[in-house]
């Protein structure tokens, strides 16, 4: 009969049983970020392909000076209010189809690019942000350094951002619209390692809980607007305008 009191075999017994749940607490982890990066590429690709197919069809410009521009530029922003502030009171299910309504009107809002650049131009900085995107997110899942330091900074230069746009609506400076696309490609970026890091992080405080689906949209909508953003703004340094 095996000793209960042998401490050999009360380390080998607590060990497996510690390894056991590490390896499920890993296979949890990368389901739930394998289906926030799944919500958040399928959402690009709706985008995307609204957006094609609103220029091809000759909506994109009917909507040049009228206003329902306004509200096709406009349209994304609530969305992303009500998911934001709402996210506590919305079921899974109602959460996730925001979503996607959210990438659809971006996509309306968004195929006005197809008018301001070429379509060449436009795949190039796709494909550059694609990669960019991988290798910063694969950073901030991996790294070990705490990226959370760097948040307030990041979100600053948001807002920073954001003034200076609104500024040069008025200056209508090139200098200072290259000055913005460069640092908000540069904000992005950052943004990117620095989210992916906090979704991964957030996963130990949801799973096992009924929010975990409700975290997943919000990490792919993070995230969705960090390369949203990062592409428009290199596409404005990148792009060849028609």
């Amino acid at each position: 009969m095996a000793n209960w009191n042998d401490p050999n075999v009360a380390a080998s017994g607590f060990g497996a049983g510690a390894n056991a749940m590490d390896q499920a607490v890993d296979a949890g982890l990368r389901s739930y970020m394998l289906s926030v990066y799944n919500y958040m590429g399928s959402g690009v690709l709706l985008t995307g392909i609204v957006a094609l197919l609103a220029f091809q069809s000759g909506f994109t410009a009917s909507l040049i000076g009228s206003p329902l521009m306004w509200v096709v530029a406009l349209a994304p922003l609530a969305f992303v209010l009500v998911l934001s502030f709402g996210i506590n009171k919305l079921s899974t299910p109602a959460a996730q189809a925001l979503f996607w309504v959210y990438a659809a009107v971006m996509g309306l809002s968004m195929s006005t690019i197809f008018i301001a650049f070429t379509g060449t131009s436009i795949a190039t900085t796709f494909f550059a942000t694609a990669a960019a995107f991988i290798g910063l997110s694969l950073y901030g899942y991996t790294t070990k350094k705490d990226l959370s330091g760097f948040g307030t900074f990041l979100i600053m230069g948001v807002v920073g951002i954001l003034v200076a746009m609104l500024i040069n609506l008025f200056l209508q400076s090139t200098a200072m619209a290259m000055a913005i696309s460069v640092i908000g490609v540069l904000l992005f970026a950052g943004l990117t390692a620095y989210d992916t890091q906090k979704i991964k992080s957030m996963y130990f405080y949801v799973r096992g809980t009924d929010f975990v689906g409700k975290s997943v949209v919000m990490g792919a909508l993070t995230l969705y607007l960090d390369f949203v953003n990062m592409f428009t703004f290199l596409l404005n340094l990148m792009g060849s305008r028609d």
